[in-house]
């Protein structure tokens, strides 16, 4: 039987994630792969089988909203338009793919397999040593951090792509500072 343990991967600091897009990432590629993954909640084998006019007009600027086609989904229910922000744009920006694929596979064929993105992310976490983290962390870092933003749940679930809220609940994290705030406001 399979244990479903990515609601237990890392939230990644602001920390790590800028010591990872600095200097643990050093091809823009590998920053544009795993910025889609943190800015748009998507998993990485969504990600990874991306096509360039998914995110990048004719003209080859980024699209206002990354589209995830449903038949890249989990479950293959349906296709999800997510916003592209500032920061997801400069790292596309500084990327661009004239193939097919957003990250094409080796010698061209198909997409890069999400084991090879895993392979990529593992070497940068073993050289910032940062421990506990995985590819799902950048869906659960950027998930829960809308949350801790005030996000409503429902806003947060259609850009994941989950079905029901308390899938989506898995994901977010609460932290002890959180419970604290919480305790705070209980003045009668």
């Amino acid at each position: 039987m399979k244990i479903d343990r990515h609601d237990q991967a890392k939230i990644l600091s602001k920390d790590e994630i800028n010591r990872l897009f600095s200097v643990g990432l050093r091809k823009p590629r590998d920053r544009a792969l795993f910025g889609v993954c943190l800015y748009t909640g998507t998993r990485i084998a969504e990600a990874c089988a991306l096509h360039t006019k998914d995110v990048y007009s004719i003209d080859g600027s980024v699209r206002p909203r990354v589209t995830i086609r449903r038949g890249t989904t989990k479950g293959k229910m349906s296709t999800r338009s997510v916003p592209v922000n500032s920061e997801l744009r400069k790292l596309l920006e500084d990327y661009s793919s004239p193939k097919v694929y957003l990250f094409p596979g080796r010698h061209g064929r198909g997409h890069i397999h999400p084991d090879s993105a895993d392979k990529i992310l593992r070497a940068a976490f073993i050289e910032l040593r940062i421990e506990g983290a995985s590819t799902h962390s950048f869906r659960r870092t950027c998930l829960t951090q809308m949350h801790k933003s005030g996000v409503p749940l429902k806003v947060i679930q259609q850009i994941s792509g989950h079905r029901t809220l308390a899938a989506l609940q898995k994901y977010l994290e609460v932290l002890d500072e959180d419970l604290e705030a919480a305790v705070d406001t209980l003045v009668f």
